[in-house]
C-alpha cells in the first residue's frame, strides 16, 4: 500500500511536508500541494481516516437520522442531502431510528465514536438524556420535528398553516362535517398539525363536534387503512377528510380505492405530501405539497457553513417553509347530505 513516506520519496520532501499538503494545510505553497496531490493519484495513494481520526480529526461524514427511510419525504430529502453534501466533499450516512428513542441512542453512540463531522436529525418525542449530551458535542440541526432539548437549530416546515389551509379550504367548500387523521400530539409535528385543523373549524364558525379526529403512528400505512375503515363505520360519517402524513395518506388511498369509495361524490379528501402518484390517483388528489428541495439546500447550506466556522458562532437559527395546498379533483363542494354507499 502507497504510503506518504513512498510520495516523499518521489519528490524528494519531508513526510511532514506531504501529510499536511495533502491535509490542505495553508503553511504549504499551492504549487507543492498540486505536486502532491498529482503524485498521490498518480501512485493510488489512498488517505488513512482512520488514523486521521486516532489523532482526533473528525470524519468527513454526515449524518442523517430519520424515522424511517419509507417515508419519501425523508427518502427525497436524503437524496437531495446527498447531492448537497457530495458537491462539498463531504459523504452523507443514513441511520433509521423506527422513532424508538433507544435505538436513536444506539445510532449517535455509534455515530459519536466515528466522530461524524456533523447530524441532522429528525427526532424522537422523547429522546433520551444521553442522546442530548452526544449531539451537544458535535455540530447538528433538527429537521421537521423541534424538540428544545436538542438546541434552537432547526428547519421545519409552518404544519400549523398548512392544515389550517387544508381544512378551510373543506369549509370553503360547504362541508361541516370534517375528519382529521394525522400523528401523535407527543410529536411537535402532530401537535401544530392538529392545531391548524382546530383552527381552520374555529374560523369557519363550526363547533367543535364537526371535526372527527383520529391521532395515531404517523409512518403507518397500516393504521390509515384501519382509520379510514372506522371512519366509513361511523353512523354520522363525514363528508371530507384531511390527512396529516405522507404514510395515512398512501394507507387511506389504498383502502378508499379497495371499498370502492367515490372521491369526491361520496367524500372529499385532501392529502399530505405530494408523491408522484398522487397526481394521477383517482381524479387526482388534492393535497399538501412540501418544499423539499428548498429544506434540504437550506439544511446543507447551513451545516456546511456551521462546519467551516468556529463553535462560538453556532447561535440560534430557525427555517420556517411554508407548505403549499395544490388542489386538483379529489374535493367538491359538500351537498350538506350523509354519504350512503353500496357495500
Amino acid at each position: 500500500m502507497i504510503t506518504t513516506r513512498d510520495i516523499a520519496e518521489r519528490l524528494g520532501i519531508s513526510v511532514s511536508t506531504v501529510g499536511r499538503a495533502l491535509s490542505d494545510d495553508a503553511r504549504i505553497s499551492e504549487e507543492t500541494k498540486f505536486r502532491v496531490r498529482q503524485a498521490a493519484s498518480e501512485m493510488g495513494y489512498v488517505g488513512n481516516r482512520a488514523a486521521r481520526m486516532m489523532r482526533g480529526a473528525s470524519s468527513n461524514v454526515v449524518a442523517l437520522v430519520i424515522p424511517d427511510i419509507r417515508n419519501s419525504f425523508y427518502s427525497t430529502i436524503a437524496h437531495e442531502l446527498s447531492k448537497n453534501m457530495e458537491a462539498e466533499g463531504f459523504q452523507l450516512m443514513l441511520s433509521e431510528t423506527d422513532d424508538d428513542r433507544m435505538v436513536e441512542l444506539r445510532h449517535l453512540r455509534e455515530l459519536s465514536a466515528n466522530r461524524v463531522a456533523g447530524v441532522i436529525i429528525v427526532p424522537t418525542a422523547r429522546p433520551h438524556s444521553e442522546s442530548v449530551k452526544l449531539l451537544k458535542a458535535v455540530p447538528h440541526l433538527q429537521l421537521l420535528r423541534r424538540n428544545p432539548s436538542l438546541g434552537s437549530q432547526w428547519f421545519g416546515v409552518d404544519d400549523h398553516e398548512a392544515l389550517r389551509q387544508a381544512t378551510a379550504h373543506l369549509v370553503t367548500l360547504g362541508h361541516t362535517r370534517i375528519a382529521y387523521l394525522g400523528g401523535p400530539e407527543e410529536l411537535p409535528t402532530g401537535a401544530e398539525r392538529l392545531r391548524g385543523f382546530r383552527s381552520a373549524l374555529r374560523e369557519g364558525g363550526l363547533p367543535d363536534d364537526a371535526g372527527w379526529t383520529e391521532l395515531g403512528p404517523p409512518a403507518s400505512v397500516d393504521h390509515g387503512r384501519r382509520a379510514v375503515r372506522r371512519l366509513l363505520e361511523e353512523p354520522d360519517t363525514p363528508t371530507a377528510l384531511v390527512l396529516g402524513s405522507i404514510q395515512l395518506t398512501l394507507g387511506v388511498l389504498e383502502e378508499l380505492s379497495e371499498q370502492g369509495v367515490k372521491v369526491p361524490g361520496e367524500l372529499s379528501v385532501v392529502g399530505f405530501g405530494d408523491d408522484p402518484g398522487f397526481s394521477w390517483w383517482g381524479p387526482g388528489l388534492t393535497t399538501i405539497g412540501l418544499p423539499i428541495q428548498e429544506m434540504a439546500t437550506g439544511c446543507a447550506l447551513w451545516l456546511m457553513r456551521r462546519l467551516k466556522t468556529k463553535p462560538d458562532n453556532d447561535g440560534p437559527y430557525t427555517s420556517l417553509s411554508p407548505g403549499s395546498l395544490v388542489l386538483r379533483g379529489s374535493t367538491a363542494p359538500s351537498d350538506g347530505k350523509t354519504p350512503s354507499r353500496s357495500v
